[in-house]
């Protein structure tokens, strides 16, 4: 009797040992593939959401939609309401214009005018610039004038650009008379808006760098100024006055 309850202990014991190893070895393969279930159960919860975040309703640029009345899906600014960083309350720094200034009178083109009535031909200019002007400013014009205005005005400002030389229409020379006596407002008003052949660069060249600009401008017609200089120089044919009006 004891002979068999020695052995069906033993029997138990090797069973026993076997479940364990057969469990271990199951949990060993459960974990092995866990990554990929995981990585499965994934997926398709990311499926399930896909529809809503990648085609989800909403708005764009100029189609147009069923969803307000004038169909349109770009909406305009709310009546009284200005943009963030859009508020224009300096009318001298962002227009070059006198506060409350009214469409002034321009000159007749091709028409001599004396000194008194050049300086009166632009009213609503305003005469000084709105901020002070520093080394930095000026050098940063210098910078800006290459790029933008050199090209047509030349480097010394006389209107002899390099594609002037390549046969396109001359350019103003700032050192014209009109020029000189011309207010910085009128300046400022014919980069932003253009005058005559010369397009717009309200785009291209920021409002403080328009100022810098001018602020070259002057230094510029400043260090032309000494006859003994203009003599020894030829001197630059006289430009065409610009047809006032429309984009300067």
């Amino acid at each position: 009797m004891m002979s068999k309850s020695r052995k069906s202990g033993t029997v138990s014991r090797k069973d026993a040992k076997e479940q364990n190893k057969r469990l271990s070895l199951s949990l060993r393969a459960f974990a092995g593939k866990l990554p990929i279930f995981l990585l499965l159960l994934g997926l398709f919860v990311i499926s399930g959401c896909r529809y809503d975040m990648q085609d989800q309703p909403k708005m764009k640029p100029y189609r147009g939609t069923k969803f307000f009345r004038d169909g349109l899906s770009s909406r305009q600014p709310i009546e009284g309401t200005v943009p963030r960083g859009f508020l224009r309350s300096d009318t001298a720094y962002y227009t070059g214009k006198k506060n409350g200034a009214s469409p002034a009178a321009s000159p007749t083109p091709g028409t001599a005018q004396p000194g008194n009535a050049q300086a009166n031909s632009y009213p609503d200019a305003v005469d000084t610039f709105p901020f002070p002007v520093t080394k930095e400013i000026v050098m940063r014009g210098r910078e800006r004038y290459d790029i933008f205005c050199s090209v047509c005005h030349g480097l010394t400002g006389n209107g002899d650009g390099m594609i002037v030389r390549r046969g396109f229409r001359r350019a103003a020379s700032f050192n014209d008379d009109r020029l000189r006596q011309a207010p910085v407002g009128h300046f400022f008003d014919a980069i932003t808006n253009g005058w005559g052949a010369m397009p717009s660069y309200a785009e291209q060249i920021p409002v403080q760098d328009r100022w810098a600009i001018i602020a070259y401008i002057r230094a510029l017609q400043a260090s032309q100024s000494n006859p003994a200089t203009a003599s020894a120089s030829p001197s630059p044919a006289a430009s065409p006055s610009p047809t006032p009006g429309g984009r300067e």
